[in-house]
C-alpha cells in the first residue's frame, strides 16, 4: 500500500508510485456535502485507488473530483470513480472543451500513446477562482510549463500548496510544449517565481512525498531548468527516456521489436526526433531502451523488455 501522509487534519495525501500521481483527499467540514479528491491516478491503479478512497471515506460521500491537469496519470481514474462514487468531475477551464468533445489529440493521449478512459465533465474552474473544500479556501493558480492548461491549488491558512507537476522536491515534470517544438521553459521559470512569492509552508507535489523545504526544491528546479535551457537536446533525450519508461510502466512488458515499433509510431516521439535531430540517431529507440536498462529502470531478457 502507498505511504499515507497527513497534513492538516482534514487533508490526506496518498503518495503513489510514479505511474500514478498522488491523490489528495480533502475531508468535508461540517455542513459540506462530502469530500473533494484532487487527481485520480492512472487507470492501471484504479482498483487500489478505489480501495484507498473507501477506507479513507468510510460513510462520507465523495462529492467531487478535480484535476490539476489532464495527463493520464492524473485523471485515469476519473471514469471509474464516477461510476463507483457518483462524483462529478471538474477540470481546468482551458481543457474543458477538449474533454467535452473527448479530443484525444488535444488531450495528448494520441500523441503520447497513453491510455485514459473517457469520463463525463461536470464543470470547470479557472485561475483566480476559489474552491471551497474541507472548510478551507483553495485558490486556483495557473501553472503552465509542464502542461499549458495545468493549475495548482493553494490554501493560505496553512500555507499548503498542491503543486501538481510544476514543482517536485527534486525538479518538475517534462515540459511538453518544448517537446512539441513550442516555448515552455519560460513558463516554468515564471511559475517557480510565483511559487516563491507565496507564503508556502508545505508542498504536496504531483509525484513524491510532501515536503517543506521550499527553498531547496526551488533551487534544484531552477538548476534543472537552466541546464535544459542551455542544452534543449538534453531535455529531448530525457523526454524520450521518460516516455519509453512510462509506456513500459503502463504495459509492464513488451518484446523489444514491438516497443521500438511503438516508439517509432508515437507522434510525440516522432516530433522529438524532428525537432532535435542532433540528439537522435537512426537507432534512437533501441538506444533509449539500452540506456534505461543500463540505469536499472528497465530489464531485458530473451528479447522481452520489462518495467523494473
Amino acid at each position: 500500500m502507498p505511504e499515507v501522509h497527513a497534513l492538516p487534519a482534514n487533508v490526506t495525501v496518498f503518495e503513489r508510485g510514479w505511474l500514478s500521481s498522488n491523490n489528495i483527499l480533502i475531508h468535508p467540514a461540517s455542513g459540506e456535502d462530502g469530500a473533494m479528491l484532487v487527481d485520480s491516478s492512472h487507470v492501471n491503479h484504479v482498483p487500489q485507488t478505489v480501495q484507498l478512497l473507501r477506507h479513507a471515506l468510510g460513510d462520507v460521500p465523495l462529492a467531487r473530483i478535480v484535476n490539476t491537469h489532464l495527463h493520464s496519470d492524473h485523471c485515469g481514474g476519473n471514469a471509474t470513480l464516477q461510476g463507483q462514487f457518483g462524483a462529478p468531475v471538474s477540470v481546468p477551464h482551458r481543457s474543458a472543451a477538449a474533454v467535452s468533445a473527448w479530443d484525444e489529440d488535444r488531450l495528448s493521449y494520441r500523441a503520447t500513446g497513453q491510455t485514459c478512459p473517457p469520463f463525463a465533465l461536470a464543470g470547470s474552474f479557472a485561475p483566480g477562482d476559489t474552491l471551497r473544500a474541507g472548510g478551507l479556501d483553495w485558490q486556483v493558480l495557473e501553472a503552465p510549463g509542464h502542461d499549458p492548461d495545468s493549475v495548482m491549488l493553494f490554501e493560505p491558512a496553512h500555507g499548503l500548496l498542491i503543486s501538481a507537476d510544476a514543482l517536485w522536491e527534486n525538479g518538475f515534470g517534462l515540459v511538453f510544449p518544448e517537446i512539441s517544438g513550442e516555448a515552455g521553459f519560460g513558463d516554468v521559470g515564471r511559475v517557480l517565481d510565483n511559487i516563491e512569492r507565496l507564503p508556502v509552508r508545505w508542498v504536496v507535489p504531483g509525484h513524491g512525498a510532501p515536503f517543506s523545504d521550499l527553498a531547496g526544491a526551488l533551487g534544484r528546479a531552477r538548476s534543472r531548468l537552466a541546464a535544459w535551457q542551455a542544452a534543449p537536446e538534453r531535455h529531448a533525450r530525457h523526454a524520450l527516456k521518460v516516455l519509453v519508461k512510462y509506456h513500459l510502466m503502463e504495459v509492464r512488458a513488451e518484446p523489444i521489436e514491438q516497443l521500438v515499433a511503438w516508439a517509432e509510431a508515437t507522434p510525440l516521439l516522432i516530433g522529438l526526433r524532428r525537432h532535435f535531430p542532433q540528439a537522435f540517431g537512426s537507432d534512437w529507440g533501441e538506444r533509449a531502451v539500452q540506456e534505461l536498462t543500463a540505469a536499472g529502470a528497465l530489464t531485458m531478457q530473451d528479447g522481452i523488455v520489462r518495467d523494473a
